[in-house]
């Protein structure tokens, strides 16, 4: 799955760099996903710790394939707080992805 294809995740890569070991792949994925109930309450103007948060959700997001969360947490960094309604979004998308391919894995 491409993420130039709109998938919000584009797990051939996270599949890539794990080697080919589903296990590890799983465990990553489940990592991030319970991540996310953690992060989704920084993801407001009114958080002192959203750019801090974004950053980490940034990072997080790359590694996993997730590039279009990962672009969108680097411009939310640049361009402030007005940007964190898309990487609730794209959080949430990159969420049910996630959900999806380890339901069918």
């Amino acid at each position: 799955m491409s993420d130039e294809g709109g998938e919000a995740v584009d797990f051939a890569y996270l599949e890539g760099f794990a080697a080919g070991d589903r296990r590890v792949v799983k465990e990553v994925l489940a990592l991030f996903r319970q991540s996310v109930d953690a992060w989704t309450p920084s993801l407001s103007a009114e958080a002192a710790d959203w750019r801090d948060v974004v950053h980490t959700i940034k990072g997080a997001g790359l590694g996993i394939g997730a590039r279009r969360l990962g672009e969108l947490c680097a411009r939310a960094e640049a361009e402030g707080p007005e940007s964190l309604p898309q990487v609730r979004q794209a959080l949430a998308e990159a969420a049910a992805a996630i959900d999806a391919y380890v339901t069918r894995a």
